[in-house]
């Protein structure tokens, strides 16, 4: 018996004549942060460099275009056929190795997804003759043009391994073009390529020997596939198996996934929603394990340490990779291995990364507020001058502006008006997918307590308390408080904090005012209770039900919404909505009246009654601004973050609150 906790999580694995230090790898994950040539710059390397950094075995860079012309579904995707690109490379996997990981690249093509050769010529390649439902022209690759695709697979390897990555992971998942092939749903061509198993498995297998020759016998190649389809028209877990056992011995690791990114429910389940339990999608890979020989991998919701060590001890899966977990917190298997796993980020599932990194480019985590900002940590240096500072208000903006001002060895001081650190959330600790958020909150409080901080709770600060403490610095954030809207019979209405606190207050039939995600996720969180509920929005789309504008609409066009509005948590809503008949939305639909019957409305087709037993408010909020403003003058330094400045959501509260305090104290 060894000194570790997790032993097995932590016994290392080989995979082909590469050592990985334990079983804990980072999943492919692509970044938008590249050159003008499609090349990573430093930035992008630092955002891989951090995972290693944090004790991953191995990091693996996603979505290397194996072609340039065909292969991309997106202009933001690495170029891996081209050699101006091999300094880029061999900086981020140097980076990647010198932490002690094992770096690793993805390569993919789009096939029939190929939009920006859509774009570019009129037409793409795929497996059949075909129009596309957004009405671009597929035409069937020809033998020739499949054999060039072969060969750009292996050229991409052997570029890959020149450029120091030591192995290659190849997408055969979620509908790219690897898995075009494999799929029954995808392939009806009636040659060589399609058909039977087998033929469907010939362009893989032709991909995977191309590419062993290009790399040679010792280097680790992965293939990542979708164990289900998990669409009514695509394969099952038992065509997964058959395509596993196709592949067994003929590769290193079998990486299962689940789900196709094409189609937005099963996206979902590639991309684990909050509404799913932790290890959704680890019976896939359990069931393909007891078919192979070949190592197996499982992905998707994974952040307990404790879970991961059962995945592994019980032979569900040889290997655990995270994807968003490595956002949250990319130092979770130092933290494991030490025993620290109190104190692990486990990541929320609130899509903030997806969608911020589609609207903006760059990817940013609600709740570590080092993402997107890397070079602080490869880089940062301590302040100059210690100051004392004073942070008002404990909810998620000020415990972070408090911890990392902190630990920048600062003298902090945090105020908090009520009982308990956290904020307004603290109102969502009954809403079962809003767990982790809770756990979130817990551990930034045990931070603090664990810190050089002085704490003091039902504390309400005012300018002669300010003073009297005689900072140098304040932090101001107070947070805001619900928007009461003027709508006649208000006084029969309730807040959604209230009825988040307390659930028992809303009858069985329920209006919600305001379509935002407070809103929606109010609705499903009392739908899921049983009750009926109708929310109601005055605008002509949510993030969610979006009258005539469609989520995918808004998803290619994120000026359709507020930047950094979360619309890929909208998609994972819209999917649980579809398990919920007894909930609606109304949108175009503006509040008239509250009665103690219900809500009077008017929509496009004139006013209508809404017969509730609660009607609840969830409009917006109301930043404590002229609070915060009062304290200006009260120390040499004064700064207003998160919602007192301007109500947002958690990651602009982190990231504010991390940035302002480390830039205290530099001269």
């Amino acid at each position: 018996m060894g000194v570790l906790k997790y032993e097995k999580l932590f016994e290392p694995i080989r995979l082909g004549r590469t050592l990985f230090r334990n079983r804990i790898f980072s999943s492919p994950q692509d970044i938008y942060r590249l050159t003008s040539e499609n090349f990573l710059d430093d930035n992008a390397t630092m955002f891989y460099e951090v995972k290693a950094l944090g004790g991953f075995a191995s990091v693996c860079i996603g979505d290397m275009m194996v072609d340039t012309r065909a292969g991309h579904s997106h202009p933001f995707q690495l170029r891996g056929d081209d050699v101006k690109g091999r300094g880029s490379f061999t900086r981020t996997s140097e980076a990647i190795k010198r932490h002690g990981a094992v770096a690793a690249v993805e390569l993919n093509h789009a096939g029939k997804n190929g939009n920006v050769m859509a774009a570019n010529e009129g037409f793409i390649y795929g497996l059949i003759d075909e129009v596309r439902p957004d009405g671009v022209e597929i035409r069937a690759m020809d033998e020739e043009w499949i054999e060039r695709l072969i060969k750009c697979h292996a050229d991409a390897a052997l570029f890959a391994k020149q450029c120091g990555f030591g192995m290659i992971t190849l997408h055969g998942g979620h509908g790219w073009l690897l898995a075009q092939f494999m799929s029954p749903r995808d392939n009806k061509r009636t040659d060589r390529w399609g058909g039977s198993i087998e033929n469907r498995m010939r362009f893989p297998l032709a991909v995977i020997e191309a590419v062993r020759r290009a790399v040679g016998p010792d280097m680790p190649i992965e293939i990542r596939i979708s164990g289900s389809e998990c669409l009514d028209d695509g394969y099952d877990i038992d065509e997964g198996v058959r395509i596993a056992k196709a592949l067994d011995g003929k590769v290193d690791l079998i990486h299962v996934s689940a789900g196709h990114h094409e189609v937005e429910s099963a996206s979902m389940i590639t991309h684990p929603t909050m509404f799913l339990p932790d290890g959704v999608n680890v019976k896939y890979a359990a069931e393909i394990k007891k078919h192979v020989t070949t190592p197996v991998a499982t992905v998707g919701a994974l952040t307990d340490p404790a879970m991961m060590e059962e995945i592994i001890l019980s032979g569900k899966a040889d290997v655990v990779q995270l994807g968003r977990q490595t956002l949250a917190d990319p130092y979770l298997p130092l933290k494991a291995r030490l025993g620290h796993e109190e104190d692990i980020d486990k990541c929320l599932r609130c899509m903030t990364c997806f969608s911020r990194s589609t609207a903006s480019g760059i990817f940013y985590c609600a709740i570590n507020p080092v993402i997107g900002h890397e070079s602080d940590v490869i880089f940062g240096t301590p302040p100059r001058k210690p100051r004392r500072v004073l942070v008002v208000g404990g909810g998620v903006g000020g415990m972070q502006a408090a911890l990392t001002a902190s630990e920048r060895g600062h003298e902090v001081i945090l105020c908090e008006k009520t009982g308990e650190l956290g904020g307004t959330l603290r109102c969502e600790r009954n809403v079962p997918f809003k767990a982790k958020l809770g756990e979130y909150l817990d551990r930034q409080a045990l931070r603090i307590s664990k810190n050089a901080i002085e704490v003091r709770l039902n504390t309400e600060v005012t300018p002669k308390l300010a003073m009297s403490l005689r900072p140098d610095v304040i932090i101001a954030a107070l947070g805001a408080r619900p928007v009461v809207p003027g709508i006649p019979g208000i006084e029969h209405a309730l807040m959604a904090e209230d009825v988040y606190l307390d659930p028992t207050l809303a009858g069985d039939r329920v209006a919600i005012i305001g379509g935002g995600l407070v809103g929606l996720e109010l609705g499903v969180f009392l739908a899921g209770l049983g009750r009926t509920v109708n929310v109601v929005e005055m605008l002509p789309t949510t993030l969610a039900s979006t009258g005539d504008v469609e989520t995918s609409e808004m998803i290619s066009n994120p000026g359709l919404l507020e930047a950094g509005a979360n619309i890929v948590q909208g998609v994972a809503l819209s999917e649980e909505l579809k398990k919920l008949p007894k909930l609606a939305i109304s949108v175009s639909t503006k509040a008239l009246e509250i009665t103690t019957e219900g809500l009077a409305v008017e929509d496009r087709n004139g006013k209508l009654f809404i017969d509730a037993d609660t009607v609840v408010c969830a409009v917006g909020q109301r930043p404590l601004m002229e609070e915060a403003a009062a304290l200006y003058d009260c120390a040499p330094e004064f700064y207003q973050i998160g919602d007192c400045l301007s109500p947002k959501d958690v990651v602009t509260a982190t990231q504010t609150a991390y940035q302002i305090a480390r830039d205290i104290g530099r001269y």
